[in-house]
């Protein structure tokens, strides 16, 4: 896990980062490239004031939970909501476990996304259960949309957008206009192979349109949903490496007739990221019934 360093504006306001680390998974393949399989480093994102707290995105194991929830309550703040940016289980299966150990956080999130929350709760049996078996808490649908699609800290708006399409249907972020950040979620990746599954059929293009609506509230950082711990937040490069990451695959796609030619082509144009195991079952979808 890491911090931020401590952005504070009228009173107390802030926002703290803790990432989750890469963890193995229960598959027994391994990349083209040799390495094992593994998931993303996961960013759980805490924003403050004085008293009271807000936890976007909580993560996706019980034993990562933990931790966070540990940092928290060190902290000394009440947890006032657990809200998720989208439906993908690694941003809101813990949900309940965290609301159980701080009594009074409310879940929320979009109302579409909390359809997707159903649908990703009914596949989880197939295929998260299955790369991580009894390492994920039960996780029932508890999220209920916010009022006016705002959550208030202490004088202080969170405004949850909602940016349609990104690496999935009916994402949103979090702008907090007195930090000038915004936790985008998926929307932005940092260093880290983007999910490219549902990115086909326009679904890169709706991305784009998705990043624009971020670039447009001006932010001067950006926690992004998936980063290397070591990366700063800088809001302009985020943006621009999760443009160009995009942008190479629509170049590289038509070259490779492969999934392993794809693979290794953004593997030499993206030397830096990290978790190759996600551009590897993107390659795969990618390519299928091709």
């Amino acid at each position: 896990m890491s911090m931020t360093d401590e952005l504070t504006v009228d009173g107390v306001l802030g926002y703290e980062v803790f990432v989750s680390e890469s963890i193995p998974l229960a598959l027994p393949d391994r990349l083209p490239n040799g390495e094992g399989r593994t998931w993303a480093p996961i960013s759980t994102t805490l924003v403050y004031g004085e008293r009271d707290a807000v936890l976007i995105d909580p993560p996706l194991t019980a034993a990562q939970a933990v931790g966070i929830g540990d940092r928290i309550e060190a902290g000394g703040k009440r947890l006032t909501h657990i809200l998720a940016t989208h439906a993908h289980g690694d941003h809101w299966f813990t949900a309940d476990m965290l609301a159980g150990r701080f009594p009074g956080a409310q879940v929320t999130a979009l109302a579409a996304t909390i359809e997707q929350m159903h649908r990703a709760l009914a596949a989880r049996k197939s295929f998260w259960d299955k790369i991580l078996p009894g390492q994920i808490p039960a996780s029932p649908v508890t999220a209920v949309p916010p009022d006016g699609n705002r959550i208030e800290l202490e004088n202080h708006e969170l405004i949850i957008v909602d940016v349609g399409h990104s690496d999935t249907d009916d994402t949103s972020v979090v702008h907090i206009p007195d930090l000038h950040v915004v936790v985008a979620g998926d929307v932005l990746y940092n260093g880290v192979h983007q999910f490219l599954v549902d990115s086909g059929n326009g679904g890169r293009d709706a991305w784009r349109k998705a990043i624009s609506v971020v670039e447009a509230l001006a932010p001067r950082q950006i926690v992004a949903g998936h980063k290397i711990k070591e990366r700063d937040d800088d809001a302009a490069r985020v943006i621009a490496e999760t443009r160009r990451y995009l942008d190479d695959v629509d170049e590289l796609l038509p070259r490779h007739p492969t999934p392993e030619g794809f693979f290794n082509a953004m593997l030499d144009r993206h030397p830096g990221h990290i978790n190759a195991s996600s551009l590897w079952g993107s390659a795969q979808a990618l390519y299928a019934g091709h």
